[in-house]
């Protein structure tokens, strides 16, 4: 036999009226009685019929957060097992539903140590009834505390528990409203089973306006085909976590113009790497390695524009899910070849059609007016070019690039001055964008992967140079110059 014994009962979602008989004949066999909370009707009733129970509420009064307490509730009864050989430990509900400290308990259950659990009513089991849905057809219950996590990439018919407070009903309602609209239906369910039971529905946007929680308090929402979290929303709470009290003072401090350095870092890196990937991806040999690193620079990416929307959102201004709301739309719009009856057979066709809605959009007199002046020239060229190219001013060909390029360094050879070589070294560079536009090539990318390449080939020269004991001068030119040529030919 074991040396210790823990019976779990479960005390039902209300009074005694709900509890079960086997449970309730535990309860009077065993004296040492403890119970996770007295909040409870069950426990109340029980009390006034001389049956007591030392409860757990003062450890909850003192913990920081649940992580910490349901180890050491669970640690407690274990202690108290061994000390009196046999005892009770009693729980709202079911001990099986949403019960952590039950979950820690049984994982303690060994050959020295026994552990019983007598199921009880669930409040899951009156909401079934009360909603009117058949929990076999695919109901989630997850708990509001952890409604993001929990919920991730689920849609469809969720039964959300522990509803417990003001907090997390407003924390609930936004999570919510990242995904469905704010007149959608909510049933708001509060103390099934009690004289006092409330079943209450109200639109989402009113969810913490006009209830008033407590913890036995639960809200049933359908999504339909919407997914109500993902990955993204979790990456979201984890943002809203590091800002939050008790997060990361760096993340606190942050304001929109404090983290444009970084968003401009995260996205160069990003360039960096995607440079990195095949000419011809995503078709042909796939390089892992490649891909990988891709994956965590859009990952530094997307956390600046989810920082962004959070700072946004602290603001009252939108969030996150209005910003991938605008885009979705935003694209609906620019394809009315796809989602309307507008003909467009080339990608030609496509940008010409896409340029003329974005000016109609912005409500412009020119359609260069929405080219930020803060891009890299090379870059602020190729959007030039492609404005033109909208309305026929195409100048798209190699020919004509090589004629403006031949041109160009012409004018270099007799230039005269630095207005003049300025001049002509311009217009030397507009024509390699045209090249570069004609071959389908992002000139800013295509200098960006030349000086990726020189800044390794020079970090080789400088490791050759120093495993032959050179030390790289003003004065070495003529053996670095070797050592570069060396260097230049393994890497062709």
């Amino acid at each position: 036999m074991s040396a210790a014994r823990i019976v779990v009962v479960g005390l039902g979602p209300a009074g005694l009226d709900l509890l079960l008989p086997a449970a309730r004949a535990e309860i009077e066999r065993i004296p040492h009685r403890y119970a996770r909370t007295a909040r409870h009707p069950a426990v109340t009733e029980l009390a006034a019929a001389g049956i007591e129970f030392s409860t757990f509420d003062a450890a909850y009064e003192a913990a920081t957060d649940f992580a910490s307490l349901y180890p050491t509730i669970a640690a407690d009864l274990v202690a108290r097992a061994w000390e009196h050989g046999e005892i009770l430990y009693a729980v709202p509900g079911n001990p099986g539903v949403a019960e952590d400290s039950v979950t820690l308990i049984r994982a303690e259950a060994g050959i020295d140590l026994e552990v019983t659990v007598v199921p009880g009513l669930s409040f899951v089991d009156l909401a079934w009834s009360r909603i009117g849905r058949d929990p076999m057809a695919g109901i989630h219950v997850v708990d509001a505390a952890e409604f993001v996590p929990s919920a991730a990439g689920r849609s469809g018919p969720v039964l959300i528990g522990h509803c417990i407070n003001h907090l997390v009903m407003s924390d609930l309602k936004l999570a919510l409203l990242d995904s469905l609209a704010p007149e959608t239906p909510v049933i708001v369910l509060q103390r099934l089973g009690a004289p006092d039971e409330l079943v209450t529905e109200v639109a989402l946007e009113d969810l913490d306006r006009v209830i008033t929680p407590d913890h036995l308090t639960s809200v049933f929402a359908d999504t339909g085909e919407t997914s109500v979290a993902g990955d993204v929303a979790r990456l979201v709470a984890l943002a809203r976590r590091l800002r939050g009290p008790g997060g990361c003072p760096w993340d606190a401090d942050q304001t929109h113009h404090s983290l444009t350095r970084y968003l401009l870092e995260e996205a160069y890196e990003t360039v960096e790497v995607l440079e990195l990937l095949p000419d011809d991806a995503p078709a042909g040999d796939i390089d892992l390695d490649a891909y990988a690193r891709v994956e965590d620079e859009l990952g530094d990416l997307l956390f600046q524009v989810v920082f962004h929307s959070i700072l946004a959102a602290e603001a009252g201004a939108f969030d996150l899910a209005d910003v991938a709301r605008g885009i979705h739309a935003k694209l609906v719009r620019r394809h009315p070849h796809v989602f309307g009856d507008v003909e467009a057979a080339t990608a030609d066709a496509v940008l010409a059609n896409w340029e003329q809605i974005k000016k109609g959009e912005r409500s412009s007199t020119s359609l260069v007016d929405g080219i930020s002046p803060g891009l890299p020239s090379l870059l602020y060229a190729h959007k030039l070019y492609r404005k033109a190219a909208s309305v026929g001013l195409d100048p798209d060909t190699d020919t004509d690039g090589f004629v403006r390029m031949a041109q160009a360094l012409r004018e270099l050879e007799i230039a005269a001055g630095a207005g003049q070589t300025e001049t002509a070294l311009g217009d030397l560079l507009a024509g390699a964008v045209v090249v570069a536009r004609s071959r389908g090539v992002d000139a800013e990318s295509s200098l960006r992967g030349w000086a990726a390449r020189f800044r390794d080939q020079f970090v080789r020269m400088e490791q050759r140079a120093a495993a032959g004991g050179l030390e790289l001068t003003a004065e070495t030119g003529a053996q670095a110059r070797q050592l570069w040529n060396d260097v230049e030919g393994e890497s062709r």
